[in-house]
C-alpha cells in the first residue's frame, strides 16, 4: 500500500482524475474498477470516482509496485489491461500474431505507452503468468521480425531466450519463408518471375531507391512473385521475399512500374480507391529448418497463414 498526500496544488481535481497523473502506468478500466473495490480510498475510506480532493486528503493506494515505477518502453506493457491480439499460433516458446495495419511493432518517439503491438504481446505474456519480470534477471519477451506500421501480418514474438536465438538465427540465414500478399497498378509481365535489384536507403526521407547496378550502400534485393488474378486495372499477386530490405515489395514493384495499390510514398493515391493502408500484407509463414533447430525442431515444414485478409476480400472477393 503507498499514500499520497494532497497538496495545495492538487486539490479540487477529482479522484479519479489525480490517480491518473499520480500513476500513469495504471490502466484508466482497472483505476476505474479500483476505485469500485476501495482498493483505492480517501482518509481510510471508499471514495467515488468524482470525489472532490482537499488540500490535506490522505490517498491510500492498493496497488501493486509495479504501477508505480517511472514510465518508459520496458514498462508499457502495464498500462495495457485487456491486451488486443490476433493469435495465429502458440505454444511454449513462442507466439505467432496477426498484427494489423496502423499499429506500430515497437515504441518510438512521441509513442504513446501501451499502443504498439510488443506492449500488448507483454501484456498477455504477463496477465496469462507466463512471464514475471520480477522473476527475470534479463529476458523480455521480443519480437523477431518486424513489420511496417501501414503493412499487416504475421509477427514472431519469442516467450524465452532459447527461442529467441534459434528464430534470431534462422531468419538470419533464411530458413524461415515469408510471403505477402499485395495488390498493385496494372498487369505485370510476365505475370510470374522474379524482382532483382539494388537498394538503397534514405534514412532521413525514410526511403529506399531501387538500382540496377550495385553502388556504395546499396543492398542486393531480390523478390520472387506470382500473379493470382487480375480484375480490372489492379491484380492481386503473391511475393516471397529471398532479402529482407526496408520496403523492398513497395520499391521494387513501383520501379517495375506497378506501384502498390493506396501507397502514397512510392506510387500515386488513386483517389476512386479510398485506402488508409499500401494493400501489402505478409498472410504466411514457413519454417523450412536445414539445419539444427535445437527445442524448435517440431516447427520445421510447418506453415501458419492468416484466415483472412481485408483488401482480397474487399478487391478480389
Amino acid at each position: 500500500m503507498k499514500e499520497l498526500e494532497i497538496r495545495k496544488n492538487d486539490a479540487e481535481q477529482r479522484l479519479d482524475r489525480f490517480v491518473a497523473k499520480a500513476v500513469p502506468l495504471l490502466p484508466a478500466s482497472l483505476l476505474q474498477k479500483y476505485i469500485r473495490l476501495k482498493r483505492i480510498k480517501v482518509n481510510g475510506k471508499g471514495a467515488s470516482r468524482d470525489t472532490r480532493l482537499q488540500a490535506g486528503d490522505r490517498i491510500q493506494l492498493y496497488i501493486n509496485d509495479e504501477f508505480f515505477q517511472t514510465p518508459r518502453p520496458e514498462n508499457a506493457y502495464l498500462t495495457v489491461n485487456v491486451p488486443k491480439l490476433s493469435v495465429v499460433y502458440e505454444d511454449s516458446n513462442l507466439i505467432l500474431v496477426d498484427k494489423k495495419p496502423g499499429q506500430a511493432v515497437h515504441p518510438h518517439e512521441g509513442a504513446e505507452y501501451g499502443k504498439t503491438l510488443i506492449d500488448h504481446i507483454q501484456a498477455y505474456l504477463y496477465a496469462k503468468k507466463e512471464w514475471n519480470p520480477r522473476e527475470e534477471n534479463a529476458f523480455t519477451p521480443a519480437l523477431c521480425n518486424r513489420i511496417d506500421r501501414n503493412t499487416g501480418g504475421i509477427v514472431i514474438a519469442a516467450k524465452n531466450a532459447e527461442a529467441l536465438r534459434i528464430l534470431n538465427q534462422k531468419i538470419k540465414d533464411r530458413e524461415i519463408k515469408k510471403r505477402y500478399l499485395c495488390i498493385v497498378h496494372g498487369t505485370l509481365n510476365p505475370p510470374s518471375g522474379k524482382l532483382e535489384g539494388f537498394l538503397f536507403k534514405d534514412a532521413v526521407k525514410n526511403r529506399v531507391y531501387v538500382t540496377s547496378k550495385p553502388q556504395k550502400g546499396a543492398k542486393t534485393a531480390l523478390t520472387y512473385y506470382r500473379t493470382i488474378r487480375t480484375k480490372g486495372n489492379l491484380s492481386l499477386v503473391e511475393c516471397e521475399l529471398l532479402t529482407g530490405r526496408t520496403h523492398q515489395i513497395r520499391a521494387q514493384m513501383q520501379a517495375a512500374g506497378h506501384p502498390l495499390l493506396g501507397d502514397g510514398k512510392y506510387g500515386k493515391l488513386d483517389k476512386q480507391y479510398d485506402r488508409k493502408f499500401q494493400a501489402l500484407y505478409s498472410y504466411q509463414l514457413e519454417f523450412s529448418f536445414t539445419t539444427e533447430a535445437g527445442i524448435l525442431s517440431y516447427l520445421n515444414h510447418k506453415i501458419f497463414q492468416v484466415k483472412q485478409v481485408d483488401f482480397v476480400e474487399e478487391y478480389f472477393r
